[in-house]
C-alpha cells in the first residue's frame, strides 16, 4: 500500500497552494485535469474548480483522484453543517482540518481495486487566528505558518515561494505570489495550467479573486 500510494502520490497531475499572509490565508490552483497511467497524460478538463469556498470562513484546494475528492467534499460539508445546527457553533479551521484528515485516513484505506487518493489544503479564519492545514493523501494533517505546496507542479511552485515568501505580506502580495508560483508550475509541469483559481479568506471572509484582477495583477512584479 505505501508502495502503490508514493506511486499515484507523484502522478497527482496538478499544482495547489497556500500561504499566510499578515492579514489573510491565500489559496490557489491550476484548472487543468489528466488522465493517464503509466504512458501519456490526457487533458480531461480545461476550466475545473481546484478551490472550493466551504462555508463563510473557510476554503480548500483539491487533488487526487476526482471522484474521490468529490465524495469527500459532500460528506464533509453535510457534517459540517450538522455539527453547525447541532452545537449553534461554526467549527474552527483546526475541527474540519481534522475532519478531512479522518476521512481521507478511512478512504485510502477501504478495500478497493482503484486506491482512493486524495490531498487537501485547509485554509480559513476562525476567532483564534488564520489557519493554513496540508492533508496529506495517507490522512495525515499538518499546519502551515507561512507556506505549502501540493501536486505534480510542487517542486517548481516550491522555489518560487522560498525565493519571495516573507513573513508579514499584505494580502495583495500573497496573492501576486501565489499567481508567480502557479504559473511557473505550468510553465514546467504538463500535468498543471489552463487557468488559475484564487480564494482569499480574511475577517471579510471567503471569496474568490475575479478573473480579472487576476489578469491585472499577474503583469506585475513582486
Amino acid at each position: 500500500m505505501e508502495e502503490e500510494l508514493k506511486k499515484n502520490t507523484m502522478k497527482t497531475g496538478t499544482t495547489t497552494l497556500g500561504i499566510v499572509c499578515k492579514d489573510a490565508v491565500i489559496l490557489a490552483a491550476d484548472k487543468r485535469v489528466t488522465m493517464g497511467g503509466d504512458g501519456p497524460l490526457f487533458v480531461s478538463h480545461k476550466k475545473f474548480d481546484k478551490v472550493f469556498i466551504i462555508n463563510d470562513k473557510m476554503a480548500i484546494t483539491t487533488a487526487g483522484n476526482v471522484s474521490d475528492v468529490q465524495y469527500l467534499m459532500k460528506v464533509i460539508k453535510s457534517e459540517l453543517k450538522i455539527k453547525q445546527i447541532r452545537t449553534k457553533m461554526e467549527p474552527t479551521v483546526k475541527e474540519t482540518a481534522n475532519l478531512f484528515g479522518m476521512m481521507t485516513y478511512e478512504n485510502i484505506r477501504k478495500f478497493s481495486t482503484i486506491p482512493g487518493i486524495s490531498a487537501f489544503l485547509v485554509g480559513g479564519a476562525d476567532i483564534r487566528g488564520n489557519w493554513l492545514y496540508e492533508i496529506v493523501p495517507d490522512g495525515s494533517v499538518v499546519e502551515h505558518k507561512d507556506y505549502v505546496t501540493d501536486g505534480s507542479g510542487s517542486v517548481v511552485a516550491y522555489g518560487v515561494l522560498e525565493d519571495s515568501y516573507k513573513e508579514g505580506m499584505t494580502t495583495e502580495e500573497g496573492v501576486k505570489l501565489a499567481i508567480r508560483a502557479v504559473t511557473a508550475a505550468t510553465q514546467r509541469d504538463t500535468a498543471s495550467g489552463s487557468g488559475i483559481d484564487v480564494v482569499v479568506i480574511d475577517k471579510k471572509g471567503a471569496r474568490k479573486v475575479h478573473q480579472e484582477e487576476l489578469k491585472y495583477v499577474s503583469f506585475k512584479k513582486i
